[in-house]
């Protein structure tokens, strides 16, 4: 069964809060990453990640859209030169490429991890397995 989510002011509010997020977490990510190298890159990514995890855990998968739209738009502006001709992201550096493509890969992962993770339904207890029980040869 698909569960559709209805347009209200609540969905519309949680979509523009989490794109706000990303704008958030895609900023500091690319004024990070190259902080501590390579430990500013890991904790950058594992920050995306959590937060993406933690949108779709709270709102849904289209709240989701918006916080890797607020990501990748705001990474791929700050890694663009700016008007002194200094950039954030260096061309040649790896570290820079890991971040530019390490963003929009962890969105991608939490939004193909299964449906059941965020489920908050409480599961059918299971009946428990009977003991196998000794088989006896029928008397002749």
């Amino acid at each position: 069964m698909t569960r559709v989510q209805r347009l209200s002011a609540g969905a519309i509010a949680s979509t523009l809060a989490a794109l706000l997020l990303g704008v958030l977490v895609g900023t500091l990510g690319t004024v990070m990453h190259r902080s501590i190298p390579p430990w500013g890159v890991v904790v950058c990514l594992i920050l995306a990640f959590v937060a993406a995890v933690t949108v779709r855990a709270w709102a849904g998968f289209v709240p989701l859209v918006g916080y890797a739209v607020g990501v990748f738009v705001t990474v791929q502006l700050l890694t663009r030169r700016g008007p002194g001709g200094d950039t954030l992201v260096p061309d040649g550096q790896t570290i820079g490429w890991v971040w530019v493509l390490g963003s929009i890969a962890v969105v991608i992962i939490a939004a193909v991890l299964p449906r059941a993770l965020f489920d908050d339904r409480p599961r059918a207890r299971r009946t428990p397995i009977e003991p196998e029980r000794e088989l006896v040869d029928p008397p002749p």
